[in-house]
């Protein structure tokens, strides 16, 4: 699915699926009505156990859809027209059983059945048990739909419905009004005809031929990162070491392995308007790398470690620099001043700060919490989804580009 600046732009069409949280769908329509947004609605079975289509259609001024076959005109195939007449889809709450029936491309209500033959820009927030959004099943089922282009907004940490504390809570509505203004306000066109890079997931430097030394980054945030630039418009090419994440829609991917390879990957993307460098390079690698496994002795081998190449410094001293140089600090204490130290080492103009002691479950969970540095301040951003930080430093990323000499 392809996003663009599309001509009913003023139009969203909002599903509200069965969780507790379709309450704050009332809110999202109110904010979306303030700033002149029409807004039409599907409400699900399973959400109208929550919020009625009385409450929704008071709000909304317009008629509520409920089933497939409540629609005026089945003839005019009613399900095909809602979803293409809208300039976005907007699912809130996403519930964790409807995110996997869209991945699965089931169309059995009229919900579905809309999503499934529209061709517009989607956006879920999804909404659910802290428990639910770390299951394998829903990291599969949301992995696949990023793939398909549907964007994912939240879910936020924090307490939960249910009792429990955790990433899970849908998105405030306002946090979701800007996503969709990402789209409606032609956000696609900002990076078009520039050039991004972005690096992501570890590497790995052999001991031998199948031993290494790596760190627990999962590449969650950097293919975020790819993607969100890609949907902006950019030409973006995406330098990753192993990571289990699909590759995002329309970026260029380069696999690699050791910290040499990626320099020379990303030497090779030269030159860049922007270079995100999200990927955790190891800093250190064995001197050695014997052709073959090393076995049990008496004694265990004694490994010798050297400096690794620096990317992202090497990219600062390069002679076709990328415009905006954007670094990351993964840090265990004193997160910003260190964060600060590394941004003047690399020679970067922003850094990143996030904070991955043991516990905090950033390297490999789906939320993150990121100072953004610059030469000018030190911005705090709430702890949110990876993919919503991406969107967000994406817009900025636009924001901050020089224009381009006519």
């Amino acid at each position: 699915m392809e996003y663009y600046t599309v001509p009913n732009g003023n139009r969203v069409l909002l599903v509200i699926t069965g969780g507790i949280a379709a309450f704050k769908s009332l809110d999202l329509i109110r904010r979306l009505r303030e700033r002149g947004v029409t807004v039409r609605c599907v409400l699900t079975a399973a959400g109208a156990e929550f919020v009625t289509a009385l409450s929704v259609a008071a709000l909304a001024g317009e008629k509520v859809y409920t089933e497939l076959l409540s629609l005026t005109d089945e003839t005019e195939m009613g399900h095909i027209r809602l979803g293409r007449e809208a300039g976005i889809i907007v699912v809130a709450p996403a519930t964790a059983n409807f995110m996997a029936r869209c991945a699965a491309g089931i169309a059995d209500d009229l919900a579905t059945a809309t999503l499934l033959a529209a061709n517009t820009p989607v956006l879920m927030a999804p909404a659910m048990n802290v428990e639910m959004w770390a299951h394998a099943a829903t990291r599969r089922n949301v992995a696949r739909l990023r793939a398909d282009g549907v964007r994912i907004v939240g879910p936020d940490a924090g307490d939960l419905a249910c009792g429990e504390v955790g990433a899970g809570r849908m998105a405030e509505p306002a946090d979701i009004v800007a996503a969709i203004e990402v789209v409606l306000g032609g956000a696609g066109q900002l990076l078009r005809g520039r050039r991004a890079l972005v690096t992501s997931g570890p590497t790995r430097e052999p001991i031998d031929p199948v031993r290494y030394l790596s760190n627990r980054s999962s590449g969650k945030q950097g293919h975020a990162i790819a993607g969100a630039l890609a949907r902006l418009g950019a030409e973006t090419t995406l330098v990753s070491g192993p990571s289990a994440e699909p590759e995002p829609r329309g970026v260029r991917a380069v696999h690699v392995e050791t910290a040499q390879q990626m320099l020379e990957a990303c030497t090779a993307a030269l030159p860049v308007d922007v270079a995100v460098c999200a990927a955790a390079v190891s800093d250190w690698r064995p001197a050695e790398s014997p052709p073959h496994k090393l076995k049990k002795g008496a004694n265990a081998p004694r490994l010798t470690l050297v400096e690794n190449v620096d990317v992202l410094a090497s990219l600062g001293r390069a002679a076709k620099r990328p415009a905006l140089l954007i670094g990351f600090a993964a840090e265990t204490e004193e997160l910003i001043a260190r964060a600060r130290d590394k941004r003047l080492a690399k020679g970067c103009d922003w850094i990143l700060a996030n904070d991955v002691a043991p516990g905090s479950g950033t390297f490999d969970g789906d939320s993150n919490a990121v100072h953004l540095i610059t030469a000018e301040a030190t911005e705090s951003w709430p702890t949110m989804g990876k993919a919503a930080v991406a969107e967000r430093l994406a817009t900025q990323i636009a924001a901050a580009l020089p224009e381009r000499p006519s």
